[in-house]
């Protein structure tokens, strides 16, 4: 089951996002966005994050469901192709 990101991800949220993907690494692997409505560039720090620790673990991170504006911000900050979208 993928792990889904809220509508929200903001600078005050993205700390314990980050911390509960952490939790639950296996779920990590497969990332469902299709709720992320709110949301700034510090939503591509927790993905990076938690990009970093599959990696380590020789696994891979799948991003389901980009708005386009993820997307964007993702090509603009150069991390796009980090994270598969």
């Amino acid at each position: 089951m993928p792990f889904s990101l809220p509508a929200s991800v903001t600078q005050e949220t993205a700390t314990q996002l980050e911390i509960e993907g952490l939790r639950n690494l296996a779920s990590l692997s497969s990332i469902d966005c299709s709720q992320l409505k709110d949301f700034d560039s510090t939503v591509l720090a927790v993905l990076l994050a938690w990009r970093k620790k599959l990696h380590e673990n020789n696994q891979s991170l799948l991003i389901e469901c980009a708005p386009e504006k993820l997307k964007v911000l993702a090509k603009v900050y150069g991390v796009s192709t980090l994270l598969g979208l």
